[in-house]
């Protein structure tokens, strides 16, 4: 396609799907915020330095263009995973591995629970999930783990419901006060707390109104919004004819809902987006490290290489907390997850860090568990701590010289600040044995 033939689609600006199409195959399917700025960007010139070669290649093959809209960005994420499902788009699915994409799976249980798991926690085939639970449905695969919990989030809201780890009926302590506070703030439903201290079951009326919201949950989750609005509407109506004006209520406010959903978290999400894009044109690389001696004082860092030349603004220090032993990849995975808790910071095109395939591994599980494209590289050293090679430079479209760079900076910042933070806990604990009651 070219970008010239945009013109006779007409996008508009607002949320939906598209899909690029050759002939009657579906080649690629997307989701937008503003389906006309969406589509627009897959013709810029440097699509390939902010895409890939995959889309580019799509993009060329492709000889026609459809979409559909969505009264909400909400309702365009599950509309995009319903479709992908379907059609198995190859720019969507070739070259990645099924287990890495999360699902939505609603359980099989007396009280169902509606939850998020990763394909390789589910026997698709049995509808089973690792650990044993058979599920009543599943939804998927969604391509951004978090744009997916986001999306559950909102449509807790709206239709309450548990996502506790363990069955409802299950005896625990934690578990019972975790339903109790969310039931009080409306993530689970209110009439349901008959379960913290009655047999399951007992309650037949409030046990079928919680079903029938799951039908609901499910017929949302399937991409048929619009079935469900005409669900409600009916269920409006009928409740109104039979004086039943609570239930009308409830189902004018759900309806209301859906359509004035603040997704803003999803919308924040796509900006977030086309800002790594623009970063990735500016050339940014962040590289992280960690220095510890014996697992004390451990200190991550994260430091900034842009166009070539260190960013010293930008870097960012880590006490590193989460563990008790020298554990390189988890102290990595820890300062990696804690940097991703920042989308205010502009993403990088690349990250690099310190160590070999282990290492490499560990981050983009991390990466892919927040549902955030970046490659990775990684610098292996030799016995006299030398950069000895670099793996995965040309896939992450680095060169060797800046990820070099780019690592001898983070290393170079880490045993500052290490050294920094090992000078004041010596300072700490010379003035504690000075002080009162305690020997110089």
């Amino acid at each position: 396609m070219q970008r010239s033939e945009l013109v006779k689609y007409r996008l508009p600006d607002v949320p939906g799907v598209y899909l690029f199409k050759r002939g009657g195959n579906v080649l690629y399917v997307g989701k937008a915020t503003s389906l006309a700025d969406r589509v627009r960007s897959y013709f810029d010139d440097d699509l390939i330095a902010t895409r890939g070669p995959r889309i580019v290649d799509m993009v060329t093959k492709a000889d026609r263009l459809a979409y559909e809209t969505a009264p909400t960005v909400l309702e365009a994420l599950v509309r995009e995973a319903a479709l992908i499902k379907r059609y198995h788009p190859p720019a969507n699915v070739e070259g990645k591995d099924d287990s890495s994409f999360l699902y939505a799976v609603v359980t099989k249980e007396e009280i169902p629970r509606v939850l998020a798991l990763r394909g390789k926690d589910i026997d698709v085939r049995h509808k089973r999930s690792s650990d044993g639970q058979d599920l009543k449905a599943l939804y998927g695969p969604f391509p951004s783990g978090a744009q997916l919990r986001a999306a559950l989030r909102l449509i807790q809201r709206i239709f309450p419901f548990f996502d506790t780890p363990r069955p409802v009926g299950v005896k625990s302590k934690h578990q019972a006060a975790k339903i109790e506070f969310n039931a009080q703030i409306g993530q689970y439903p209110k009439n349901m707390k008959f379960t913290l201290r009655s047999p399951i079951g007992q309650d037949k009326v409030n046990l079928k109104a919680y079903r029938k919201s799951i039908r609901k949950i499910e017929l949302f989750l399937s991409g048929r919004g619009k079935e469900l609005r005409g669900k409600l509407e009916r269920e409006m109506r009928r409740a109104a004819r039979e004086e039943r004006f609570e239930d009308a209520a409830a189902a004018r406010r759900e309806l209301s809902a859906l359509d004035h959903v603040q997704d803003v978290s999803l919308i924040k999400d796509e900006f977030l987006e086309d800002a790594r894009r623009g970063a990735a044109r500016a050339g940014r690389i962040e590289a992280y490290d960690t220095a510890h001696i014996s697992g004390t004082n451990a200190v991550g860092v994260m430091t900034v290489v842009e166009d070539g030349a260190p960013l010293k603004r930008e870097y960012r220090t880590f006490r590193i907390r989460g563990f008790k032993k020298n554990d390189d990849i988890a102290s990595l995975k820890e300062i990696l997850s804690r940097r991703l808790a920042h989308p205010e910071w502009p993403y990088p095109r690349a990250i690099v860090v310190d160590g070999g395939r282990a290492q490499k591994k560990a981050a983009e599980a991390v990466l892919e568990e927040a549902g955030v494209a970046i490659p990775v590289a990684s610098v292996v050293k030799d016995e006299r701590h030398r950069p000895r090679e670099v793996v995965g430079a040309r896939s992450a479209g680095v060169s060797e010289a800046d990820a070099v760079l780019a690592n001898a900076e983070a290393h170079r910042f880490s045993l500052a600040r290490h050294r920094r933070a090992r000078s004041g806990a010596m300072r700490t604990v010379r003035v504690l044995r000075s002080g009162p009651g305690l020997l110089p």
